[in-house]
């Protein structure tokens, strides 16, 4: 299985750049993983609707329409770890050809436009979290779900 961990802008902060680093790291034991960013656009040169659409555009660049697109949006679907991880059983079986995306936005969300290409929605918390810290967040629940399905001592039921 191939994920692809898309994500608009760089992170600003060095120590959840550590935390990314680590978890990236970790994952790949178990799949074909990577981190790719996406130009941030600012919100100074455009209103937030222009923002949004000129994102949108690098984002659909970057992707091919084979790919499988997950949001990280907080009107998706919410698991806990053991069901996040049966759900990554499930893309596993799925999709094992395909390349999974899992997109985290710029700082004002996704466009029309992605929310159509969306395969699907996963929502990490009914909190809302910066588009920089949940990084951090999913890469150490994506870790988590692959332990459980490895049967490794990470998670503590």
């Amino acid at each position: 299985m191939k994920i692809t961990l898309l994500m608009v802008g760089k992170t600003a902060f060095s120590y959840l750049e550590q935390g990314i680093s680590d978890y990236s790291k970790r994952i790949t034991k178990y799949c074909n993983f990577s981190c790719t960013h996406i130009k941030e656009q600012t919100a100074k040169k455009h209103n937030i609707a222009q923002t949004k659409i000129l994102e949108g555009k690098k984002i659909l660049e970057s992707i091919s329409p084979k790919d499988y697109l997950i949001l990280l949006d907080h009107k998706g679907k919410s698991y806990d770890s053991l069901a996040f991880s049966e759900h990554l059983q499930s893309l596993k079986e799925t999709y094992s050809t395909k390349k999974i995306i899992f997109l985290i936005g710029g700082a004002y969300g996704f466009s029309d436009q992605i929310y159509k290409r969306a395969n699907a929605k996963i929502s990490l918390s009914k909190m809302t979290f910066s588009h920089q810290i949940i990084r951090l967040i999913f890469l150490e629940q994506l870790y988590r779900g692959f332990t459980i399905l490895n049967n490794q001592p990470y998670h503590h039921e």
